[in-house]
């Protein structure tokens, strides 16, 4: 199973690569498949690439979700 994850992207860098930051954690992705994304977008990382951009509305959304699945029991 495969899954993209909402970030936040706080800091462009040359190269298009941007850091983003996820429940704390800082990492660095590509932007090469979005290179119209900007500082603050909220943005779908799989496998070290943004691959869509999204609205703050839709990204807390989807982060909440995800939240609640990590207390299901299975």
């Amino acid at each position: 199973m495969c899954l993209a994850v909402p970030t936040k992207i706080v800091k462009i860098e040359k190269d298009q690569i941007a850091e983003v930051v996820l429940s704390g954690v800082r990492m660095k992705v590509s932007l090469a498949l979005l290179p119209e994304a900007k500082l603050g977008d909220y943005v779908l990382v799989h496998v070290g690439y943004a691959i869509n951009i999204l609205s703050e509305e839709e990204a807390k959304e989807t982060l909440k979700l995800l939240s609640e699945l990590e207390k299901q029991p299975f």
